[in-house]
């Protein structure tokens, strides 16, 4: 019973401390009573209790004492006899260890039985583990050694914490908090650059741009200063998301790139801390800002690239760090694969417990409904994915799940709703700095106030989207707000400069022909030459 419900005949034999015929005819006993199941014959016989029950009767008679002996003879034999079992069943040794009240031990166990979970993106399963550490670890006396155990199962509980719970919640914050206190105390350098990334995360969800951005900037420099390929990298991925969500694309690709040329296999790894793979979220954002940059072709070679690399890592929260990517780059030119993408993301969020990237999937199924047309569904579901985004405290990107709710308003004819999404996500803006779709704002009011007749404050909302995509060198947004401004001067009877305004910036283009703007705008173009 203090084995557990499975256990071999193996084991039973190396730990029970009677002799083998004895054993043999007790377990013959059990099986004849249909107590125990057994399959296969002995020496390689498994042996299960046939109810849950049976087991907790038999465990229940025993007293604390002997159940504590049995567990630390089943916890050395394990590690003495059954080395093979320790580096792939950790948990299995710190249950034993725990029950036996051998507390160093049983940390130690738990946190690698964490790691090992949070690997294979287990991070349900993580947290519970993590969390037994620290609560085992909690009656041990304080020292160097308890707060060095600590500060490891913290910063592991963080990065399994960010992915069930979101990076940006409360919980999230506490636990880094407790680190980076623990690490000062114990003086650990080593620590720095891992307690920088997750506060870079924290805030950087948060929409906090600025100070994520400082942060960012300092794990570079770090990787300078130390020769850091790995660490240099990680700068660069974390300023590369950062300046894209600000709005920054021409240095975001610049410094991407740089990055993506650092990168070689040694130096492509998930560290301590790291929710994903730093190479791969790279590929991701570069392709994301190609895009916004009008570089169709070459966005959807990196983000191809980037899908492939996630998949061959099998590592849970890099494929969906990919796949939000790929859901953002394919909503905002309008890709047939969106609906696959978002449904996809959502299967994978869904199997491995990652409750903002199933927010975010949510929502972009019903940015697919609203564009096929599907408004009311649609909507519904951009609602649902804006709240849960909410929910975790995430900030970033719900600018733009609020203009996705406005476009969805106005193809059910309601402008004013749209207008009221459109003024709360420009105030989020305006707070956050999270200018990365800034001009798609001022379009959209310009479409949703030509919609209402205003045509004089729909132009001069035009005009600024087209100011901000330029600034922006957004070539892909400043196409979208010259076609909008090009169709309310065709309206009004101003063809020869809605021609002018739009023909260079069509003519721009090399790549992209196949997507809906660049076929819309030439679509207009044949129009107004005609």
């Amino acid at each position: 019973a203090a084995l557990g419900r499975s256990f071999s005949y193996e084991m039973i034999t190396a730990v029970a401390q009677m002799p083998q015929k004895q054993i043999d005819d007790a377990l013959a006993q059990l099986v004849s009573a249909e107590l125990i199941f057994r399959r296969g014959s002995p020496p390689d016989a498994r042996y299960t209790f046939k109810h849950a029950v049976v087991q907790d009767a038999a465990y229940s008679t025993l007293l604390r004492s002997r159940r504590q002996q049995l567990h630390a003879r089943i916890a050395a034999t394990l590690e003495d006899r059954f080395p093979e079992i320790v580096p792939v069943q950790p948990a299995l040794l710190a249950r034993h260890f725990t029950e036996a009240g051998l507390a160093e031990k049983a940390v130690v166990y738990w946190l690698q039985a964490g790691q090992q979970a949070l690997a294979r993106s287990a991070t349900m399963e993580a947290v519970a583990q993590l969390r037994k550490g620290l609560g085992v670890l909690a009656a041990l006396p304080d020292g160097p050694w308890r707060r060095q155990q600590e500060l490891d199962l913290q910063i592991a509980l963080r990065t399994a914490l960010g992915a069930t719970m979101g990076y940006g919640a409360a919980d999230v914050g506490e636990t880094i908090a407790r680190a980076r206190a623990l690490a000062e105390q114990i003086d650990r350098p080593e620590y720095l650059v891992p307690l920088i990334y997750v506060q870079w995360q924290f805030h950087f969800v948060r929409s906090e741009h600025r100070l994520a951005l400082s942060l960012a900037e300092r794990i570079e420099k770090i990787g300078e200063a130390r020769n850091e390929v790995a660490t240099q990298l990680l700068g660069c991925r974390t300023q590369g998301a950062t300046l894209c969500f600000l709005g920054e694309f021409v240095a975001t690709r610049a410094l991407l790139e740089r990055g993506i040329g650092l990168s070689d296999p040694p130096h492509r790894a998930i560290g301590a801390g790291q929710s994903d793979d730093p190479y791969v979220a790279m590929l991701a954002y570069l392709a994301l800002t190609l895009a916004y940059l009008g570089y169709i072709d070459h966005a959807r070679s990196r983000l191809n690239e980037a899908l492939w690399e996630a998949r061959r890592l099998r590592h849970a929260s890099t494929t969906a760090t990919v796949l939000l990517r790929a859901n953002w780059m394919e909503s905002i030119t309008c890709a047939p694969e969106l609906r696959g993408r978002a449904e996809e993301l959502l299967a994978l969020s869904t199997e491995h417990g990652l409750p903002l990237f199933s927010a975010w999937a949510m929502a972009f199924r019903g940015r697919s409904f609203a564009a096929l047309g599907q408004a009311q569904e649609g909507l519904v579901l951009l609602t649902r994915g804006l709240a849960a985004i909410r929910a975790t405290g995430a900030v970033h990107t719900t600018p733009l799940m609020l203009m996705w709710l406005a476009e969805a308003h106005a193809i059910l004819g309601k402008p004013v709703e749209g207008l009221t999404c459109l003024a709360e996500a420009a105030q989020i803006i305006e707070t956050t700095e999270e200018r990365v779709n800034a001009a798609e704002l001022y379009r959209l009011r310009g479409d949703l106030l030509n919609a209402t007749g205003d045509q004089s404050v729909a132009e001069r909302n035009y005009r600024q989207a087209l100011a901000v995509a330029e600034r922006q060198s957004a070539k892909l947004l400043q196409l979208r707000a010259s076609t909008s401004l090009a169709r309310l001067w065709r309206d009004q009877g101003k063809s020869d400069a809605a021609r002018d305004l739009l023909d260079p910036v069509y003519g721009w283009f090399t790549e992209g022909f196949d997507t809906l703007d660049l076929k819309e705008a030439k679509a207009l173009l044949d129009e107004l030459h005609a």
